[in-house]
């Protein structure tokens, strides 16, 4: 799905998960069955991407992945 909608794959979007910069908070909107959460992050190639997620059985389960929209990407800059 995020492959045909975003152009992410999903090698790309894990490896926000390893890199150095990123910022994640708790998707409070959507954590309403379970925790989710918002990861924003770059990929080694210096694709900035926003990622939403949730943990299951101590497991990272990618919910939608996209570039970062211009405001995300000016929060990201200032961290």
């Amino acid at each position: 799905k995020n492959l045909v909608k975003h152009k992410v794959t999903n090698t790309e979007a894990e490896e926000i998960f390893y890199n150095e910069k990123k910022f994640i908070i708790e998707d409070e909107t959507h954590s309403l069955v379970e925790k989710r959460y918002m990861i924003w992050g770059e990929t080694s190639n210096s694709r900035k991407l926003t990622v939403f997620f949730t943990i299951r059985k101590d497991r990272i389960r990618i919910i939608s992945v996209r570039d970062m929209d211009k405001k995300e990407r000016r929060e990201y800059e200032k961290i």
